[in-house]
């Protein structure tokens, strides 16, 4: 326990002063009393914690507690989390519930004011949170930061709400933090001016390298859809000051395998220099957000991790206000009890509201890309049935529909590229943002039978195909389960692979079709109200 003297003995990686030595550590009271150098100690490294600088726990379909109980057995100590998808469905008393939940276990949540509830005004959230809110949370001191700023042209085109709200921030000394896919050099540097000081949305090194040039920090994020990490790691020996590690969104089944200890490993196979490492993943986000985290300096909180080497970082133990919370990959924290506020309105809807009469030449089409987030339009001759434009598999042009959860409308119907379904359907309310309920599938019966089986069980993900019909639920507002996470990671694995069975080729299908109604991600995506071009900003037409 935290009030018990501790004394753990090995080869101690001092990051700030860039140094090993043999020593042992002296932990009381959740403190480090004492590091002092020692000879012959055990064969064991001792170094700061892992700290993942951008994440959306809700992504990981697990409540806080359920999120730490996995992370800590990675090494990942603290979390910078930006709770916006449970705020977009909750508002305020969402945020509220990420933050009392989370502090129920030995973890360190750091959670932002989201900054843009709804995400666009061109589509339907279960909330919204205007400047008067974001100053509720904002001056709050559990509230770390400003979370990303998605409204990029309401920054540079001066908004004045979305002004109104970084204000805030400023006033309250809190940093700002970014997201700024595909800007170009003009659009970045007005972007910057404003006073956001990172981005985790680059996907090419020359992106990056100009945002890194122009005083911005880059978060190089490597999650389950989104994977920038090859095209930008080497960035890291130039600017290892203003890097950091990040998830962004990691379903659970990848979260069981590895969280920002996989990203260190690699780092270092590429033969970067190890501290420099260590900096991007334990040092850097502690020093950016001014986080309550130990970096294995006399004085500070003893969070700290032990590893086997420096070669594979087999985590051995993590500690946590001198608690321990992790051992021989075996998690020390138990379950809590949790609430599952909810908030779903959503009707059964039938196959006919589905259908979609031809009145074009061209559909335009969202083309998917696998591990990434961004799409790209493409015009297609649709296939034609008895008037209507249908879904076609044998050229992998699958119907794609969006409901809103909140209130009954009609559905919001296109198609798509690349999820590969030769047979079946696969359906969530796990959409960003505003996490209404997404679909694909390769007709309208079987798309109707999947929607429907989120709205019984008011959120999950589902598939289905022929007579088979499955469902892993999500009570807690429609996007997170309260079960043990282990559980929810073999629940999802036997989703995953059902969807996989059925055609789809993507590394992670249903997180790529979370973020197929993401607006604020070029170029062509689909909210609750239709299809919208994320360059244009604007809604597009279905026909051409």
């Amino acid at each position: 326990m935290a009030g018990t003297t501790l004394t753990i003995s090995g080869h101690i990686v001092d990051v700030i002063n860039r140094q090993i030595f043999d020593g042992e550590v002296v932990i009381g009271e959740g403190m480090i009393q004492k590091i002092s150098r020692k000879e012959g100690v055990v064969n064991q490294f001792i170094l700061p914690g892992f700290v993942d600088a951008h994440v959306h726990i809700e992504s990981s379909m697990l409540i806080p507690s359920e999120f730490a109980r996995m992370a800590v057995v990675h090494g990942t100590v603290a979390t910078v989390s930006d709770p916006h998808e449970i705020a977009n469905v909750l508002g305020i008393p969402g945020v509220d519930y990420m933050i009392d939940n989370g502090s129920k276990v030995p973890f360190k949540f750091y959670f932002g004011a989201p900054s843009c509830v709804p995400a666009t005004s061109f589509e339907t959230a279960g909330a919204r949170l205007g400047p008067d809110a974001i100053e509720e949370l904002i001056k709050r001191p559990s509230i770390k930061y400003l979370a990303e700023m998605m409204n990029w042209p309401g920054v540079i085109h001066g908004d004045p709400e979305v002004l109104k709200k970084l204000s805030v921030a400023q006033k309250y000394g809190k940093v700002v933090d970014g997201h700024a896919p595909g800007l170009n050099q003009a659009q970045v540097e007005s972007y910057i001016a404003a006073g956001i000081s990172t981005d985790h949305e680059c996907v090419t090194y020359t992106e990056a390298e100009h945002k890194l040039k122009n005083g911005m920090k880059v978060i190089i994020r490597e999650g389950s859809a989104a994977r920038n990490f090859e095209a930008l790691i080497g960035l890291l020996p130039e600017y290892e000051d203003r890097i950091m590690f990040c998830s962004d969104d990691k379903h659970p089944d990848s979260l069981e395998l590895g969280h920002i200890n996989l990203l260190v490993k690699r780092a270092l196979a590429k033969g970067i220099d190890l501290f420099s490492v260590l900096k991007a993943a334990c040092i850097n986000p502690v020093l950016h957000y001014g986080l309550e985290v130990g970096q294995l300096v006399q004085g500070d909180p003893a969070d700290f991790i032990v590893v086997d080497n420096l070669t594979e970082f087999s985590v051995l133990q993590t500690y946590i206000r001198g608690v321990l919370v992790a051992e021989s990959g075996c998690s020390q924290i138990d379950s809590v009890p949790a609430l599952k506020p909810n908030n779903f309105k959503a009707a059964p809807i039938s196959a006919g509201s589905l259908r979609v009469t031809s009145v074009g030449e061209k559909l335009s089409v969202i083309e998917a890309f696998d591990g990434q987030l961004i799409t790209q339009e493409l015009l297609i001759k649709p296939r034609v049935a008895d008037g209507f434009a249908i879904a076609d598999p044998g050229r992998d042009m699958l119907k794609i529909v969006v409901i809103n959860r909140y209130e009954q409308a009609e559905p919001a119907i296109a198609f798509i590229k690349n999820f590969g379904l030769k047979e079946g359907a696969i359906a969530s309310s796990v959409a960003h943002d505003s996490h209404n309920i997404i679909a694909v599938g390769v007709d309208d019966d079987l798309l109707a039978r999947a929607i429907n089986a989120i709205i019984r069980e008011k959120g999950g993900i589902s598939a289905v195909s022929g007579d088979k019909e499955k469902i892993l639920p999500l009570p807690v507002a429609g996007i997170m389960s309260a079960e043990d996470g282990y559980t929810v990671a073999r629940q999802y694995k036997e989703m995953d692979q059902l969807a996989k069975h059925m055609g789809s080729t993507l590394v992670a299908p249903y997180m790529t079709l979370s973020f197929m109604a993401l607006l604020v991600i070029p170029a062509l995506k689909l909210s609750d109200r239709g299809l919208f071009d994320g360059v244009k900003f604007t809604f597009a037409p279905l026909f051409r």
